[in-house]
């Protein structure tokens, strides 16, 4: 039967609940979809946006409709449209998370290693930060390099200082080096990224999507969420694996096949981020919202000025 009305842009699963983003970020961080085309992408988006204007090509069936949102969703940035560039993309994470991660486990020994490894991490990162914004606020190259650096030396820091501090420590306290080191630059890479929702606020809406403003206290709120993601999506990949490969490596078989550690660890991490890529983006929503009574009193006040309590969230996109 040909569909004469479809609302694409109706969420598939409840986004309110943990595991109905769960499904939702299940579909869009599929790793398969990096290996399409620009073109193949750009049929989705035009598909999507054709079902926005109301106009379904006939013959068009509701799956492939959930299929090409799904496409978009994947690969274009939520604010503008645009198509994201494939490294800075969610779905992207699994393949090239998995392999920074293992070597990052792999070579902890030396500093050299420790700061090559760390680099191409944070460079990475700042990529995917930069990628996963809110593009309603605007970044310049000179903040975008501010923060790339900061970021960068952040992680070596924390990472060489460790890994000296640790030379004496238990093995296994040297391998969680690592982690530390990312954890601490997500702490800085994500909010030095989007200083500008810091500094000058996010756009926030209405339940409708209708401009109210723009808040700093709503911006503070999504980044620190999705330094919380970014964390969490990295903790059990690197700090399970280190406990595994210690004891794995005390078998006879692991100690004549050394030059495979590495490709092993890229593996297992691959199969810890196949879940928890998704699992950290669907901590919190992504449309997130604020009591009005918890924004600054200025736009509080213009808020209840124009709309008296008819208005008591407002909404905004905290980026992933």
């Amino acid at each position: 039967m040909a569909l004469k009305s479809f609302d694409i842009d109706a969420p598939r699963w409840d986004q309110s609940t943990f595991m109905g983003r769960l499904k939702h970020f299940f579909n869009i961080t599929d790793c398969r979809t990096v290996l399409l085309s620009d073109s193949r992408l750009d049929e989705a988006k035009a598909l999507v946006e054709s079902c926005r204007a109301g106009s379904i090509p006939p013959g068009t069936t509701e799956e492939q409709l959930h299929y090409a949102k799904k496409l978009y969703d994947s690969a274009f940035h939520p604010d503008t449209g645009d198509r994201m560039n494939l490294i800075g993309r969610m779905s992207f994470q699994v393949p090239g998370g998995m392999a920074i991660t293992g070597f990052m486990l792999q070579f902890y020994r030396t500093v050299p290693a420790v700061v090559f490894w760390q680099w191409v991490n944070q460079s990475f990162n700042a990529l995917v930060n930069y990628t996963n914004r809110n593009a309603a606020s605007p970044i310049t190259p000179k903040q975008i390099g501010v923060a790339y650096v900061t970021a960068t030396s952040t992680a070596l820091a924390t990472a060489v200082g460790l890994n000296l501090y640790t030379k004496k420590a238990p093995p296994l306290v040297a391998r969680w080096v690592p982690f530390a080191a990312v954890a601490a630059a997500n702490c800085v890479n994500i909010p030095m990224m989007r200083q500008q929702e810091i500094l000058n606020g996010i756009a926030v809406t209405d339940e409708n999507g209708n401009k109210l403003g723009h808040s700093k206290k709503a911006a503070i709120k999504g980044i620190t969420q999705v330094v919380i993601s970014r964390i969490t999506m990295a903790a059990p990949g690197m700090i399970i694996m280190p406990i595994i490969m210690q004891r794995m490596e005390k078998f006879k078989f692991m100690q004549r096949i050394t030059y495979l550690h590495a490709p092993i660890q890229v593996m297992m991490v691959g199969v810890f981020l196949i879940f928890m890529v998704p699992a950290a983006c669907s901590l919190f929503p992504q449309r997130c919202s604020m009591a009005v009574s918890k924004l600054e009193p200025e736009l509080r006040d213009s808020i209840i000025s124009q709309y008296g309590d008819n208005i008591q969230q407002v909404y905004f996109n905290k980026g992933l």
